[in-house]
This record gives structure tokens, sequence and C-alpha cells, in this order.
């Protein structure tokens, strides 16, 4: 997907899979469980969209190649941010700009 994703679309997505795809080539699967919302203003959106996957296999930070049934083909800056019980848990931040009719 090339077009920008607004945080509603992700809200759309909540609590549903995504694949990465990972080394050697492996195929985990993430549950986006959570969209923590920033500091937004009328010109800037924060938010972050929080992973969860397997505590057997991870990897580490860096930009990752996501699959979804409904959003498609999406690249995502990934960072593991904790480990529970539930598996291993991934953040994704975003900090953009809002276009305006006035600029």
């Amino acid at each position: 997907m090339s077009e920008r994703i607004a945080k509603e679309q992700f809200q759309e997505v909540l609590n549903t899979q995504f694949g990465v795809l990972t080394e050697p080539p492996n195929v985990l699967s993430l549950e986006l469980f959570e969209i923590v919302e920033g500091h937004s203003t009328p010109s800037q959106e924060q938010f972050a969209l929080h992973f969860r996957g397997p505590l057997n296999l991870h990897f580490p930070q860096g930009i990752r190649q996501l699959e979804h049934d409904t959003l498609g083909t999406l690249k995502l800056f990934l960072v593991p941010i904790a480990r529970n019980e539930d598996g291993m848990i991934y953040e994704s931040v975003f900090n953009r700009l809002i276009k305006t009719s006035e600029g």
C-alpha cells in the first residue's frame, strides 16, 4: 500500500492479525491490540500502534514489511518495547503533519 494510512484505518483493524516477514525468511503473526493516542494538534497527528507477537520468536527493531487482509502490504518501523507472559510487544510510532487548506 503506497498511500498514507489514516489512524482511523488502523482503528478498523484493531485486534486483528498482521503477518511480518523476518529472517531467514519466516512470517510471524502479530496482533494489533492497542492504539495509543499522542498529543495531536490541528496541524500534527501523534499516535502509536502496539502489536503482540510470540515469545519464542522475536526480531530486533527495524523497518518491517507487514501484510494484512484489509490493509494489504505496508512497511512500518517496529521496536520491541516489552516482554510479558502474553508475548513480545512491538511499537510503531506515528508523528506526522496534517495537510491543511491554508498550507
